[in-house]
């Protein structure tokens, strides 16, 4: 991957874990790839924070961290 990609808001249902960039575009993929935020509960899944330039999502309370980077490559990989 070329460049940074941002975040700037991050959701999630039941099924998926979406990233919203700074160019308005979504990420979206599901949230059996991410053992920690499926245990999570809603509030712990909800208190996050963007971290690294937001390139990064921490959830301080379940020490987890995800790059936002990942997630796209883990998607094109689902699809190849």
């Amino acid at each position: 991957m070329n460049g940074l990609i941002k975040g700037k808001e991050v959701h999630f249902d039941d099924e998926y874990l979406h990233v919203k960039l700074e160019d308005n575009r979504i990420i979206s993929t599901p949230m059996e790839w991410y053992e920690p935020l499926k245990k999570a509960s809603i509030t712990e899944l909800k208190n996050y924070k963007l971290i690294y330039m937001n390139t990064g999502i921490e959830w301080e309370s379940i020490d987890y961290h995800l790059s936002i980077e990942s997630m796209l490559e883990l998607s094109f990989k689902d699809v190849a």
